[in-house]
């Protein structure tokens, strides 16, 4: 993309901050161009947004059903996924999948907690149970 013609439509999702988009300048080189955003991006991180949302509040309801644990709501809430959450805890996958079981995560120990905690970004207390609907994160 050329220079010139780097979008720059202010969009909403950039906070009115900007991002570095690599553009050709007149002699064909690449240089970085800060750019306010594009529309069609607004949309289409607006629609992955509500689809977190969404998931999170499916994943509530399931948790209050009963088929899965807590942990299963507060990794959709913070956006992640099974394999962001083994990335970002250093656990596997599998042993995350046991920990969705309420039957096992109920004899979670501390220390299993803690790194729960650290990866989502809240309280290990927190963790065993869900935010009223309507608080934040609920």
């Amino acid at each position: 993309m050329e220079q010139s013609k780097v979008p720059q439509h202010n969009i909403s999702t950039y906070a009115n901050n900007k991002k570095a988009i690599y553009a050709t300048n007149e002699k064909g080189e690449y240089s970085i161009v800060a750019s306010s955003g594009w529309k069609v991006e607004e949309e289409v991180t607006k629609q992955a947004l509500n689809e977190l949302e969404r998931l999170a509040d499916q994943a509530y309801d399931l948790v209050v059903a009963g088929k899965f644990s807590p942990l299963y709501f507060h990794m959709f809430n913070q956006r992640m996924d099974l394999q962001i959450l083994a990335q970002a805890t250093g656990i596997f996958r599998w042993r995350i999948k046991r920990h969705l079981k309420p039957r096992i995560f109920a004899r979670l120990s501390r220390g299993m907690l803690e790194r729960y905690a650290d990866a989502l970004g809240v309280k290990a207390e927190d963790l065993g149970s869900l935010p009223q609907r309507g608080e934040p994160g609920g």
